[in-house]
């Protein structure tokens, strides 16, 4: 299975490490040389730097055809935007965006990018560890499988810091 990651940070090098270690065939793309010394040396894939927010960066790295794309960098608008050229300019099926804010990962999600909200996700693991009730909001949304008009500027939802 052929997947593209973009952000080799702490998750997206972990993440590329174990799809590596599996044996599929990952592409790992990032601003910064040094984030791939996060990789083993043991790492078989691609690491490739580039800003995954260029198309014409996105297909020279040779994303198109992923099975998979996920947008693991530390800026909600880069994720989107990544995600977004994934499921569009490249025709990418399954796509994930890590999103920081959780009214935006709901919205993107409503819109085909599935969206993973750390925000959630850290609550609900902490009012679990401590014995309450989780909230009602998915940290993990699949992108909605419609025809859909391609994400505009005057899409996004709530605020972010990027």
């Amino acid at each position: 299975m052929k997947a593209v990651i973009v952000g080799c940070g702490r998750v997206g090098g972990l993440i590329a490490t174990s799809l590596d270690a599996s044996g599929h065939d990952v592409i790992i793309i990032d601003l910064l040389t040094r984030s791939f010394d996060r990789l083993p040396p043991t790492f078989g894939g691609e690491a490739v730097r580039g800003d995954g927010t260029d198309e014409d960066a996105l297909r020279r790295a040779g994303a198109a055809g992923a099975e998979f794309f996920l947008a693991l960098t530390e800026g909600d608008n880069r994720n989107i935007m990544s995600a977004q050229l994934a499921r569009e300019a490249l025709g990418i099926e399954t796509v994930y965006a890590k999103v920081n804010d959780p009214m935006r990962a709901q919205a993107y999600a409503e819109l085909g990018i599935g969206t993973v909200c750390r925000s959630t996700m850290i609550a609900d693991a902490l009012l679990g560890a401590v014995g309450l009730p989780q909230g009602t909001e998915p940290s993990i949304r699949p992108g909605a499988k419609h025809d859909h008009a391609p994400i505009g500027v005057g899409a996004t939802a709530g605020h972010t810091e990027d």
